[in-house]
């Protein structure tokens, strides 16, 4: 990994800059920024709109990473394309990182699709992300936390400052639910930029009213009644951001409370707390971090009551999951380590010593042959739940083939390889 915007910049110029030849909605966050711009590209795409979607990482299929309107990035598309951008980088001796490559990829499969908008995931921190030579129409923060301390810095206040350089000047900020010491850097950035800050808690809210739906208060508008397909509390607040976001974009894309409904309703978002099986009960989500992880055990009393959590766990060497063992200890009944295919994946018997005598903890290799075992063996009493990585939520999505979004621009014949 080598965060700088100089390659990136360079390789868009040389390629007639596609990332100005569409409007964008920019999104940084240690957690939220996904699923806030899935509600996003929901929304104005109910408002029939044409939006690019550009996130990361992907959970079974490259072609998940790139998306205009319902349909993903195709196989021929997205060669045709990389070998378009070689053919201008290498005579000139530039040679891109792999996301690197997946931004300018993105960008000019855009800029060809003539998107009405793209809704872009930052994907690592913000200042030097390769996405950051975007001029969006609105920057959204949606959290901050501690994770990739090794390049964003070692305190929150170090990571909002990295986040807070997707802020550019005159250009609306909104800020999700946030500690007061990022707070503090982010608003002195956006003063520094001549930014207007939209702040969850203070200027708009989303709060359930007694009949279970959602009530949207802003400061230009106000919605009652809404629904939300996407499970879990931190989800409101992302919706809660997307909505104020809208407020920003009102005057360049209006968006009617239909269309909020239709969106908000319509949403999906895999791998987040996302229910794949009722029998067994089993959850799926990719928290990666110690903030995600304290989230998705919070919701578990809601969404398993009186359940059995059995855990299927397995996690990235790079992240620092002792946190995460901790708060396992406290809640699981059974713990299952595993490792994912993956040269960054930790092992599983490294994670396995970290735990205490007190704590149920079995090792099984393989991603998917840990997660059978416990489908044979969970009861009616029992919730499975997947988590510690996505890419450990990508490889058990195999087993589900119902759930999440199915390709939805390849034959049965065009099959991409297992790994890209």
């Amino acid at each position: 990994m080598d965060l700088k915007l100089e390659r990136t910049t360079l390789a868009l110029r040389l390629g007639d800059d596609p990332q100005r030849q569409f409007p964008s909605v920019h999104i940084a966050g240690t957690n939220g920024k996904g699923s806030t711009a899935a509600i996003l590209h929901a929304i104005l795409s109910a408002a029939g709109y044409r939006v690019g979607l550009f996130t990361s990482p992907h959970l079974r299929d490259f072609c998940e990473r790139i998306r205009i309107g319902t349909r993903w990035v195709s196989r021929p598309e997205v060669v045709d394309t990389v070998g378009a951008i070689k053919s201008c980088l290498e005579p000139a001796g530039i040679r891109l990182t792999p996301f690197e490559m997946m931004t300018v990829l993105a960008f000019h499969i855009f800029a060809q699709a003539r998107v009405d908008i793209a809704i872009v995931e930052v994907g690592l921190g913000g200042r030097l992300d390769a996405t950051n030579v975007l001029t969006p129409l609105v920057s959204i923060i949606t959290s901050i936390g501690l994770d990739h301390q090794q390049y964003l810095g070692s305190t929150l206040a170090e990571i909002a400052c990295e986040k807070g350089g997707i802020i550019k000047p005159a250009t609306p900020v909104v800020l999700g639910k946030l500690d007061q010491e990022s707070r503090d850097v982010l608003y002195r950035r956006a003063r520094d930029q001549g930014s207007a800050i939209l702040s969850y808690g203070q200027d708009f809210t989303l709060e359930k009213d007694a009949s279970g739906r959602y009530c949207y208060s802003g400061k230009q508008s106000q919605q009652v009644g809404l629904q939300l397909s996407l499970n879990g509390k931190f989800q409101v607040r992302n919706a809660a951001v997307a909505l104020a976001s809208l407020e920003c974009l009102q005057d360049s894309f209006p968006v009617t409370t239909a269309h909020l409904r239709a969106g908000l309703r319509s949403v999906h978002w895999p791998g987040r707390l996302d229910i794949v099986s009722t029998r067994p009960l089993v959850i799926l989500d990719g928290a990666h971090n110690i903030q995600a992880l304290q989230a998705l055990l919070a919701e578990l009393p809601d969404l398993a009551p009186n359940r059995c959590p059995l855990f299927l766990f397995g996690v990235m060497r790079d992240k620092e999951w002792r946190p995460m063992v901790a708060a396992l200890e406290q809640t699981a009944a059974e713990v299952v380590l595993t490792a994912v295919a993956q040269s960054r994946a930790e092992d599983p018997y490294t994670v396995q010593r970290a735990f205490s005598s007190n704590c149920s903890v079995r090792v099984v290799e393989g991603a998917t042959e840990a997660c059978r075992q416990l489908l044979h063996r969970a009861g009616p009493q029992d919730a499975i739940v997947v988590c510690g990585s996505l890419f450990l939520v990508g490889e058990v999505l195999r087993l589900f083939p119902e759930a999440g979004a199915a390709p939805r621009s390849l034959s049965p014949h065009d099959r991409w390889p297992e790994r890209i």
